[in-house]
């Protein structure tokens, strides 16, 4: 993978095939090789460029206290490699990413497709949550860090997935390969005012919203509901049988929603 140096951090890509730019934006502790499934079949008609956001996979980790944005990266990115405007393909952390690149960055953006999106700020945060994350930040502050992967591993957002052994092998291969940083210190990304969920009105590109039907009811499935009510013309699709990893665990019925709306 080569990097680039924007924004005050270096970021590890992947570029391949030629046309319009699609971007791929991972979710919370994977990376880049998520997308392996959707990348062989884009990149036939798209310029696909996938990256490891900051502090997962390759790319730099953040600076503890020095506030940055995943949307600003993402911008200087795009523009480092000319790619713009460029359809943005996110999943649960990367929704949350492209949802921000839309309101503050709109020339950037040619559309939105939204999966499994979590994160967006502003959105209700549910206690359940909240407690799982203190579990396994606790346990990699305690020194354990395999062990807090391994919590990790487990909780409901993978659950479905690791139903599959394949994916579950992939998945763990990307947490092996995962730093562990952001269960360890305090996570600086910026907080913009209003929030996203706030402004999700403004967004005015075509967006197509994908969520797994086994995604956390108490969370996912409203959050993808508000998505598709608040942006103009969005449209939702809910993936039967499929959790939090759609694209991982359904990638032929992410890449046929994926082509015919690319098109």
């Amino acid at each position: 993978m080569p990097s680039a140096n924007v924004n005050g951090t270096r970021l590890h890509y992947d570029d391949t095939g030629s046309g319009p730019a699609v971007v791929l934006l991972h979710g919370h502790t994977l990376d880049g090789r998520m997308w392996a499934p959707q990348v062989a079949v884009l990149k036939r008609y798209h310029r696909v460029l996938t990256y490891d956001l900051r502090g997962f996979g390759r790319s730099d980790v953040p600076t503890e206290g020095v506030p940055y944005s995943h949307a600003e990266d993402l911008r200087a990115l795009v523009e480092h490699l000319h790619a713009g405007p460029a359809h943005l393909v996110g999943l649960s952390l990367g929704a949350s990413v492209a949802v921000e690149a839309a309101i503050h960055s709109p020339a950037l953006v040619r559309s939105l497709t939204l999966i499994d999106a979590s994160a967006v700020a502003g959105f209700p945060w549910p206690a359940q949550l909240s407690e799982m994350f203190a579990g396994v930040h606790a346990t990699a502050k305690s020194g354990d860090m395999a062990a807090a992967k391994a919590q990790w591993a487990s909780v409901e957002w993978f659950a479905p997935s690791r139903a599959t052994p394949q994916v579950a092998a992939f998945v763990d291969a990307m947490l092996a390969d995962y730093s562990g940083w952001h269960f360890v210190h305090r996570n600086a990304v910026k907080k913009f005012d209003p929030p996203a969920n706030d402004r999700l009105g403004e967004i005015a590109v075509p967006t197509l919203v994908i969520v797994g039907e086994l995604d956390l009811a108490y969370y996912n499935i409203p959050l993808a509901e508000r998505l598709r009510d608040a942006i103009p013309g969005a449209r939702l699709v809910v993936l039967p049988g499929v959790g939090h990893l759609a694209s991982l665990e359904a990638p032929e019925a992410v890449n046929a929603l994926l082509t015919e709306f690319l098109a």
